[in-house]
């Protein structure tokens, strides 16, 4: 397998960026959820938040280097047998799940730093806070955290779910692609 894309299918680099984000996505959905189960006399009532913090802004530093390597390494192109329809709803989708995404982890730093603290990142470094206004701000920022997160993981299952339509009904090679590899008939 190429580090690469090639015409046919998405590289290593790719599909790693692409399952890694995945993965974080519905672990820090998970977490979340947890998280604001736990009462303040929990061991993990501290460490759940600084955990999902951390993950957070180093899923933000993943979603741009996954967005400056999709210019070095453009994406292999549509199959052929795919309708117009089908190419406009892929590009939308992708285009609405890294929208979801940056804006889930903005308004995450708008809960996290509401009261002025820096969000500190597994201890290596900290992110300064900028925008400050502690009850309106976190309030506001995470009612709307909360319904953008059930929004992307509701959009990625519908994304999950049209490629094993292509896999399974449509026998293409859509699956198989992002997974690096190709049918042995489609000569990759």
């Amino acid at each position: 397998m190429h580090l690469k894309n090639s015409d046919r299918h998405y590289g290593f680099v790719s599909i790693a960026l692409h399952w890694l984000v995945a993965i974080a996505v519905y672990a820090m959905f998970a977490l979340g959820l947890w998280m604001v189960t736990l009462s303040y006399y929990d061991g993990w009532y501290h460490k759940a938040p600084e955990l999902h913090k951390s993950i957070g802004i180093v899923l933000m530093l993943t979603l741009v280097v996954r967005r400056i390597w999709r210019t070095m390494s453009p994406a292999p192109a549509p199959l052929h047998q795919y309708y117009r329809l089908t190419r406009v709803s892929a590009v939308a989708a992708h285009i609405a799940l890294y929208l979801l995404l940056f804006a889930i982890i903005i308004s995450g730093y708008l809960i996290s730093t509401a009261d002025g603290q820096s969000i500190s990142v597994f201890g290596l470094f900290n992110v300064p806070a900028t925008l400050t206004d502690a009850g309106a701000q976190a309030d506001l920022a995470g009612n709307l955290h909360l319904w953008l997160a059930w929004s992307v993981v509701i959009l990625s299952v519908v994304h999950a779910l049209a490629a094993f339509k292509h896999h399974f009904i449509d026998k293409d090679d859509t699956l198989r692609r992002m997974l690096g590899k190709s049918s042995p008939d489609s000569g990759a």
